[in-house]
Formats: structure tokens, sequence, C-alpha cells
């Protein structure tokens, strides 16, 4: 069935993109196929157009953040989902003003067989520093309709880096061992360090253990035991494109780990310039939600938010977090390791 083509977004100084509109067999009836601006910053070759180079990975989107349209995306990505499934969440600082909305989690943990949520603790003194007061934070932001497995509860376990650029191995969670799949629910928004925080942030520092992984993705070898302090953030860990290459060279492992067996969904929802880490201290959003997507694709899921939030005419101050990090780097980081592709097809289940 054909239908006619239609504008999605406009940038300042970018054309309007548009894409045809089809139907997605055995998966969404009348389903859109739609491109849109990328990140000017990034400068993948020939995205936008229909003609591109090569393949492209589907990005599926919808405007409405709910538990149904979550479950109903997640069933476009799911085919390779099986046996002990863990869903890697950020749960959070207590009381935080923007993770998830606990409802809409649990409705789709509901909905995913042998599943639970899937964590580590910090390596910042804070409230998830010790297994002990994880557990208490955990119980604080309302995640006990599962239970939630600490990973690095009894430790870390070494996971091999293929092709890395800095790293050949990365210590996560022991327990990340225990699991057939990954389901990466990631709330997308800024990171005082990483300028976003995606899919690659979710499990490059979140699955890594938090006493020796998070060490190794920070860079942080002053040779002590000490969580890092003050100026320690600044002064004595790589910032900006080394940081970023550090986090892709630890999600690779878990995403070669797995292989087929991970999916990402990220949810574009009050979307402050802080992470969830920051906890009752993050900056209040200063732009609308957008939807949610999802993808067997950590790249470019991660491509396709970073371009709908360069689409977006109320996103400066996000804007402005991510490229005073040099946030996008970690899509260049990605792409030059060969984990996933920046060239993607948004199709909407809306």
């Amino acid at each position: 069935m054909d239908i006619s083509r239609r504008d999605l977004f406009k940038m300042a100084g970018v054309a309007a993109a548009t894409a045809a509109l089809g139907t997605l067999e055995q998966k969404a009836e009348a389903a859109s196929s739609i491109k849109i601006s990328h990140a000017p910053v990034v400068a993948c070759k020939n995205v936008t157009g229909t003609n591109y180079s090569g393949s492209a990975a589907k990005v599926y989107f919808t405007k409405k953040i709910d538990a149904a349209n979550l479950i109903k995306l997640y069933k476009m990505v799911n085919d390779n989902i099986f046996g002990k499934v863990g869903i890697k969440l950020h749960t959070g600082e207590k009381n935080g003003p923007n993770i998830l909305p606990r409802d809409m989690v649990r409705q789709f943990q509901a909905q995913v067989p042998n599943s639970n949520i899937i964590e580590t603790n910090t390596m910042y003194l804070g409230d998830r520093y010790t297994t002990e007061g994880h557990k208490e934070t955990l119980r604080v932001n309302g995640w006990n309709f599962c239970p939630v497995d600490i990973m690095d509860e009894e430790g870390g376990s070494e996971f091999p880096i293929i092709g890395g650029k800095h790293l050949q191995s990365i210590i996560l969670g022991k327990n990340l061992r225990n699991y057939d799949s990954v389901i990466v629910l990631t709330h997308f928004k800024g990171h005082s360090m990483g300028g976003f925080g995606g899919s690659l942030k979710n499990i490059a520092i979140g699955m890594a253990s938090g006493q020796m992984g998070k060490r190794q993705v920070h860079g942080y070898t002053t040779g002590t035991n000490m969580p890092p302090q003050g100026e320690d953030w600044a002064h004595n860990m790589p910032v900006q494109d080394e940081f970023m290459e550090l986090m892709a060279d630890s999600g690779k492992a878990t995403c070669d780990h797995f292989g087929k067996h991970i999916v990402f969904l990220n949810v574009m929802r009050r979307m402050s310039v802080d992470c969830d880490c920051a906890g009752t201290g993050a900056a209040e959003p200063t732009m609308k939600d957008i939807g949610m997507c999802a993808s067997t694709d950590i790249l470019a899921i991660d491509q396709a938010c970073c371009d709908f939030v360069y689409s977006a005419n109320d996103s400066k101050d996000l804007r402005e977090r991510i490229e005073s990090r040099h946030g996008l780097h970690q899509l260049t980081a990605m792409r030059n390791i060969g984990l996933g592709n920046s060239q993607y097809e948004l199709i909407s289940i809306d």
C-alpha cells in the first residue's frame, strides 16, 4: 500500500527530512519509515537521504510514553530474547525526580517471562556505593515489584573486549554471566561527564563492577582503593574524547558477550542535562518529552536519539551539555570499533 510522503522535523539550516511510509509486515500495520536529520557535529555520510550507501539498522519510534507502547516497541525487536532475561535499568539515587516511571517499568517487566532488573554498585560515594545502601535506595525508589540483582554484590568477572581502542578486557558484575539475554532499558538524558547518557552509558558504566570495572571505564588510575572525590573527577581521570572511547570499549564487551540476545529501548522523557545519578540535585528539564525508541543496534538507537535532540527547537541546554563534554564522540567511538551502525531507518509505530 502506497502512502504519501511527509516531513518529520526541521533543523536550522538543514532541509526538512522526509521518507516514504509503508507497511511493516507482521509487526505493525501502516508503520512509517522515516529519516531525521543527523546531529551536524557527527556528520555521518548521507544518512538523511533515501539513497544511503550500505546497510541501515532499524530504529522503531513512538511519541507515546507509556507501558502499552513500551511493550509494543519491545515486541518489534525481541525475536532473539530467550531464557533468563536481565533488564538493565538505571534505578537512580534516592528520590530522583527524573527516573523512569516505576509503574511503566513494572507493567513492562511483567510481560517479559523469567526476567528481573539488573544493576551494579557505584564508584562514587552515594546512595548506591555499598550493596546495603543500594538495596535501601531500591526500596525507597519503589523498585520492589520484582527481584533486583546487584550483579557485583559478590564481585566482578573479567570479560574480553575484542578490538577495543584502549581496553582489552573489563571487569563487569559477576552475576551478568547468569543471564541468557539482556534488555537495555534506558532513560535518555544528559550526563555530567558523558554529555548524554543513552544505551551505551547504561551498559558501559552500568554493567561494570563498582569497585573495579568502573575504575577501568573512567580511567581512574591513581592506585588508591578509595572512591574518587573532589578534584579527582577532573584531574585524575580522562575526560572528553578518551572517556567516550573507554565507554565504547566497555560497552563492546557486553554486546559481544550477548551477541544477538541483547536489545535496546531508549525513553526520551524528562531529559535533564544531568544523569539520574545526580538524584534530587538534577537540573529541571528545559525541553519537552520526545518519545521512545527501540532497536537491536546500540549505535543506531543512540544516534537516533541524539538526532531527535538536535532536531528539537527547545534543546539548547541539552545540546550545550553534550557539546561541552564532546558527548557526540560516543557515537564516533562506537563506529570506529565496529559497535553498531550509524545509518538507520526510523520506523514509527504510531
